[in-house]
C-alpha cells in the first residue's frame, strides 16, 4: 500500500489536534510558514491540507487574518 500523501498526513495531524481539544473553536492555525517548518513540507502541501479541512467544515479561512478552527458542535 502506498504511503499516505503528505497533505493527507498534515490534515490528519491538524484534525487530531482539533478532536483532542488542543486546537479549540476560534483558535488560529499556525501560519503556512510555521506549518512548513514544523512538518518539513512545501507551501502547496499546507494549502492542500487546509483546503481539505475547509471542505470538511473543520476550519475556515478569514482573508487577511488566517485560518481558524470552525465554531461548530462536538460532532466533528
Amino acid at each position: 500500500m502506498p504511503a499516505k500523501p503528505k497533505w493527507a498526513q498534515l490534515a490528519d495531524h491538524i484534525r487530531e489536534q482539533i478532536a483532542s481539544g488542543q486546537l479549540a473553536p476560534g483558535d488560529k492555525l499556525p501560519s503556512t510558514s510555521q506549518l512548513r517548518a514544523e512538518h518539513g513540507v512545501s507551501a502547496g502541501v499546507v494549502r492542500q491540507a487546509v483546503l481539505v479541512l475547509q471542505t470538511q467544515g473543520l476550519v475556515e479561512g478569514v482573508h487577511g487574518l488566517g485560518v481558524f478552527v470552525s465554531e461548530r458542535g462536538e460532532s466533528a
